[in-house]
């Protein structure tokens, strides 16, 4: 006799049928590869969503994700106050409102392929592996293919997700190709207003000597859920170069899987979460060195106000085949309320015999003695605050070398702080 789930794992179940019977009434209109969505269904129907049993999921609940509902997606258009916080860059953009792409907003680059208007599933995604992929996989109807040829510099694309906050959930799928030698630098901007989920996957192909910069700003509706997966293989002294600032949704999670295939290769998944309110934001990062002389840097940084919750999940693995790598690993976390929480766990496996690898944690308040300084020197207490947090963030911001991602960057924790970030309860 099978006893039926509850609680938690009966809502994650009831979530799960929920989408696959989405998936059924409309799986003859979707666009794309229907094989490959119905394996994907098929696996989402067999495993359902992620749960509190699973080792990886452990900090980060799904239930308030699965208790919500959400509608297929129509075309809609963003309001001036959505479009005004797009950041004031000079790039080539392209705009996808509710998961779907708007022409009319977006510009065509030159020099390089860019399609829409179907999936871009690429091949490195694994669904049977992780449930919210298989989920993207299922329901995914449009994403953006960037081909850059080789020795090609392609300067910087905007990719901007604008949510209008209609309650629709939208799982877009983009894919990266870099030949060798190739340059990007993409801008990754989520912004939006309301509740909704949005559940986008990334592929990145990195060639032989090519370098992508990721750029990453989330800043969704205070109702939404955020639940991305980034994938990066990156070939023989090839780079993956990303940051992340994590600024909105109710419940967020950031999910990067680096895998570090030819000599030399580099990846960089830095990271700021600033959170206020109840708010809960997870950054987990898996990255694989299966090359000798390979080197990955992770630094995430965490600013916790309110009953906010921070998750970090950082886990270095090394091939015996991975001689000479060279891996760091750093979480800190500054928790400007008592009720704020930091989760970390750092995790190092290693086969190899001859690498350098390391990695550490630490959670704290302000610096009292700092802050005494300040206030001493007639400087008033918000203003003081606001310093030794900038002073904070500013090694997690040092490494972006683009100066008006840097700025738009530097002018969203602003005004996070100035929007209630500094309250603290």
């Amino acid at each position: 006799m099978s006893i039926a789930p509850s609680g938690p794992l009966a809502a994650l179940k009831a979530a799960a049928d929920s989408f696959v019977a989405d998936y059924q009434a409309r799986k003859t209109t979707l666009p794309g590869d229907s094989h490959v969505r119905a394996e994907s269904a098929a696996l989402l129907a067999a495993n359902g969503l992620p749960g509190p049993r699973e080792e990886a999921w452990r900090y980060t609940a799904l239930r308030p994700f699965a208790e919500a509902q959400f509608k297929p997606t129509a075309k809609a258009e963003p309001s001036a106050a959505l479009l005004a916080r797009l950041p004031h860059v000079e790039a080539t953009r392209l705009v996808f409102v509710d998961g779907r792409f708007h022409s009319e907003l977006s510009g065509v680059p030159a020099g390089f392929r860019v399609t829409t208007g179907e999936p871009a599933y690429g091949t490195l995604a694994r669904p049977a592996a992780e449930k919210l992929v298989a989920l993207n996989t299922m329901l995914a109807e449009d994403g953006a293919a960037i081909h850059v040829p080789a020795n090609t510099d392609a300067g910087t694309v905007l990719l901007a997700s604008l949510a209008t906050g209609a309650a629709v959930g939208f799982h877009p799928r983009h894919h990266i190709v870099l030949e060798p030698g190739a340059q990007l630098t993409l801008l990754d901007v989520t912004i939006g207003d309301g509740e909704y989920l949005h559940n986008p996957v990334l592929t990145f192909e990195v060639a032989a000597g090519a370098t992508v910069t990721h750029l990453r700003t989330q800043d969704e509706g205070a109702g939404a859920f955020h639940l991305s997966t980034v994938y990066a293989e990156v070939a023989e002294g090839g780079t993956y170069d990303s940051f992340a600032l994590i600024l909105g949704a109710k419940l967020a999670r950031m999910e990067v899987h680096a895998r570090l295939a030819g000599p030399n290769a580099a990846a960089h998944l830095n990271a700021a979460q600033l959170l206020g309110a109840s708010q809960h934001a997870d950054f987990t990062t898996i990255v694989r060195h299966d090359a000798p002389n390979t080197a990955s840097r992770q630094t995430v940084k965490n600013v916790l106000t309110g009953r906010s919750r921070g998750v970090f999940q950082g886990k270095i693995e090394v091939a015996r085949v991975a001689q000479k790598t060279d891996g760091y690993q750093m979480n800190q976390a500054l928790l400007l309320s008592a009720n704020a929480e930091m989760d970390s766990k750092p995790q190092l496996e290693i086969y190899a015999d001859d690498v350098k690898c390391s990695h550490g944690a630490t959670v704290g308040a302000l610096d009292a003695d700092q802050l005494f300084y300040l206030r001493s020197r007639g400087v008033p207490e918000a203003e003081a605050r606001a310093i030794l947090v900038r002073a904070f963030l500013s090694e997690a911001l040092d490494p972006i070398s683009h100066e008006g991602a840097r700025a738009a960057m530097e002018a969203a924790i602003a005004a996070w702080w100035a929007k209630g970030g500094r309250v603290q309860t």
